[in-house]
């Protein structure tokens, strides 16, 4: 099988691109490298059935050029941090355009399939805990959400117009290896540079479904392979919930910190468009028969062990 991965030198683009290269497809990576890291797939630079391209979804023309005669695309590109749509909220109009513009040039070149991955940000604060996947009305509360909702109407509408095929995937909290954002990622840096303080915003109250890299990756890889609507729906998350401070506490103690004191920024959000609390239903997938291998406290404290050990 050929396939072609947006995004794939990202945090969890890499992780899959490992995967499907695990698995002996030809796998081209498209990535203009604005997020991802060419050091995440190096790895596979030379491999006869492996090939990067540096260019970015904006570039149509490019786009045209590259994407014929693949089997699907896996598409992972989007900017990863949700909290820049508060200083730069263009960053929703350029996902949304490169969005369009893949299904326009897969339409052009017949490529039917595509899995895509969208995220829990598109629920907006929703009421309903745990969140299954035909809860509405859907209303975002970041720009981040607002690109993803869109890109899903974007996604759905091509199949339906132009007979193809999708799965989406509405990822939770996904940690782990490779990560370059989120609370882990800030907690650890902040305690490195001041082992004695560590900065909480919100009240630290906020609580969410974390998943682990390899379980994101496993269960976008068995949705694919086994759902076969023409629109596959999923939430893509683990069993649980974890509250921030009690990832502090992980980190703090994974760290081997003592009398560390926490701050907390105030009010019940991280930032503007921060959803307090949401747990994902996965029952649907579970249905499917696919189960993660990590429960959203075992994720965290793994994806912290993860990038404690990188660093050194």
């Amino acid at each position: 099988m050929r396939v072609f991965v947006t995004g794939g030198a990202g945090f969890i683009g890499s992780h899959l691109v490992d995967a499907l290269m695990g698995k002996g497809y030809v796998v081209t990576v498209y990535d203009n490298l604005s997020s991802g890291r060419m050091d995440f797939i190096e790895h596979h630079i030379g491999k006869k059935n492996f090939s990067f391209i540096e260019a970015d979804l904006l570039d149509q023309k490019k786009l045209r050029e590259c994407l014929e005669g693949y089997d699907v695309v896996f598409h992972l590109a989007a900017n990863p941090d949700v909290r820049l749509g508060v200083e730069k909220p263009d960053v929703a109009k350029q996902d949304i355009i490169a969005t369009y513009n893949l299904l326009d040039v897969m339409r052009l070149k017949n490529v039917k399939r595509i899995v895509f991955s969208s995220s829990s940000t598109v629920y907006g604060e929703a009421p309903l805990m745990p969140l299954p996947e035909d809860y509405g009305p859907l209303l975002p509360i970041s720009v981040y959400g607002a690109a993803k909702l869109a890109s899903e109407g974007l996604v759905s509408s091509f199949c339906h117009t132009f007979d193809m095929q999708a799965w989406i995937f509405r990822f939770a909290n996904v940690v782990g290896l490779r990560c370059t954002h989120g609370v882990i990622f800030d907690f650890i840096n902040k305690l490195r540079k001041n082992p004695k303080e560590l900065e909480i915003l919100g009240d630290g109250r906020q609580r969410k479904s974390y998943l682990y890299v390899s379980d994101c990756v496993d269960g976008m890889l068995f949705g694919f392979e086994n759902a076969k609507d023409q629109i596959n729906l999923f939430n893509l998350g683990s069993d649980g919930a974890t509250e921030v401070n009690r990832i502090a506490e992980m980190v703090v103690d994974e760290m081997k910190l003592g009398d560390v004191r926490f701050k907390y920024t105030g009010g019940k959000r991280g930032w503007k468009g921060d959803v307090p609390r949401f747990q994902f239903d996965i029952s649907k997938i579970k249905k499917l028969g696919w189960k993660p291998q990590y429960n959203s406290d075992e994720a965290v404290r793994k994806a912290i062990r993860d990038l404690l050990q990188e660093e050194i």
